[in-house]
């Protein structure tokens, strides 16, 4: 593995459990994600799009690529949103992160990215781990959120496979935030669509505080942007599979920090099957 690919990777992972860990102490009416992707907007969105627009070499294949990823994202965070209504995030999001094996699929079949045994199996058994996780939580759940949850896991695998063959024609790491920021604009837009015709407001009933939502506004961004960027030197199923580790780190806090104990044997197995399946992935 490139070193600048396994430092953005391990830079997106702290990100990503960040900001989740910001997440978790929010009211619930604050409706923290519509004010952090509007805080990266305001703050990463111009300088990246100021590269993208400028610095970017456009064609109708790169054109086509920026509207399938913002799409998907869209997608994937009005699926995620629809699922979290009907079960919990532990149910939820291991599901959704399983997009790993998806996207080998997609892009051996479309893009030629060919993966050794290894990998393959490397990739298999971390998408174990995950539905183990997600196992501990399907007694208290409606099982209404898997046709959601299943959405958000394809526009998951359809968005990685779209910015990976976009990477190759983003210049720098500040045209890979404008590339992100044209999908976030677009999800932040249709998330406030779905507020105003569920709570007829144009905004949350409540404001997070100003410290968790400028720092989870940068993580949000960077931490999708730095997952791009590493796709540059490896395959995208790899580099998603390896990001999974952020979901390892944020069960290993809930258990031992929080001493959350609800289903904590499963997420403790689900964890350490997640972690052998990233280990056989250094043979990808």
């Amino acid at each position: 593995m490139g070193l600048n690919a396994e430092f953005a990777i391990l830079l997106s992972v702290a990100m990503h459990v960040t900001w989740n860990l910001i997440a978790r102490h929010q009211p619930a009416g604050a409706f923290p994600l519509w004010w952090v992707l509007l805080t990266h907007l305001v703050l990463l969105a111009p300088w990246g799009l100021w590269s993208l627009f400028t610095r970017v070499e456009w064609n109708p294949t790169l054109v086509a690529l920026l509207v399938t990823s913002a799409g998907a994202n869209a997608i994937y965070f009005a699926g995620l949103q629809l699922a979290y209504r009907k079960a919990s995030a532990a149910l939820v999001y291991p599901l959704v992160r399983s997009s790993p094996l998806l996207i080998a699929i997609w892009s051996w079949m479309l893009l030629g990215e060919q993966l050794s045994l290894s990998g393959w199996l490397g990739i298999g058994i971390s998408v174990v781990g995950l539905l183990i996780m997600s196992i501990s939580a399907n007694g208290s759940s409606d099982k209404g959120a898997l046709p959601w949850a299943f959405l958000a896991m394809l526009a998951t695998s359809i968005y990685s496979m779209s910015d990976k063959a976009a990477v190759a024609q983003l210049p720098d790491m500040a045209a890979v935030i404008g590339f992100v920021s044209v999908g976030y604009a677009l999800s932040w837009c249709l998330l406030t669509l779905m507020l105003k015709r569920e709570q007829g407001r144009w905004w949350p009933a409540q404001r997070i505080k100003l410290a968790p939502m400028l720092v989870g506004g940068v993580c949000v961004g960077l931490a999708y942007a730095l997952v791009v960027y590493a796709m540059r030197e490896l395959p995208s199923a790899v580099v998603v599979a390896y990001s999974n580790s952020g979901i390892v780190m944020a069960a290993l806090i809930s258990v031992f920090v929080f001493h959350e104990r609800f289903a904590w044997k499963y997420r403790l197995l689900g964890s350490v099957v997640i972690l052998l399946g990233i280990f056989c992935l250094k043979f990808y």
